[in-house]
């Protein structure tokens, strides 16, 4: 199984993108693992609610039905990071094509995409920006792996 992060819009800082490219490439030594930056969506209007849209539109358009597909939601399951490592083990072991992890854009999702969506995952009860929370996803998912692997890194 293919997984993959998906996140829309560009990362603005350096240092972020810096810190993503050093978990993705680290992943890729654990997992078939990329990493896609969806466009930001052009559209003229402070409505937040038809912004969701769009980007809701433009992220079904890409999900297959044999996908599964995770949000990164403040409202989802808050694994600790050894379930999220026996999360990964049980999903990786599924007959699904891709699993794809998404993170939104700065308002969070379309009713659509929630209603596609088959699991919610949080990383903390804290809010973090969109861009920040690309990083520490992709840490924490490195982390699983290490722990799946019996890697010194989780307890390091």
């Amino acid at each position: 199984m293919k997984v993959e992060l998906w996140a829309i819009g560009k990362t603005s800082e350096k240092y972020l993108e810096t810190g993503i490219e050093i978990f993705e490439k680290r992943l890729r030594n654990y997992l078939p693992f990329s990493f896609l930056i969806l466009p930001d969506v052009r559209i003229k209007t402070s409505d937040s609610t038809r912004l969701k849209q769009e980007e809701g539109k433009m992220v079904l358009a890409k999900v297959n039905p044999d996908d599964y597909l995770v949000l990164l939601d403040e409202q989802g399951r808050e694994p600790t990071s050894t379930g999220l490592a026996d999360w990964m083990q049980r999903r990786l072991s599924a007959s699904d094509r891709r699993l794809i992890f998404l993170i939104g854009g700065a308002f969070g999702f379309s009713p659509d995409v929630y209603a596609r969506a088959n699991e919610q995952l949080a990383l903390s009860k804290l809010t973090f920006s969109h861009q920040m929370v690309r990083l520490f996803f992709l840490e924490q998912l490195y982390r699983a792996m290490t722990i799946l692997k019996n890697e010194p890194y989780h307890n390091g």
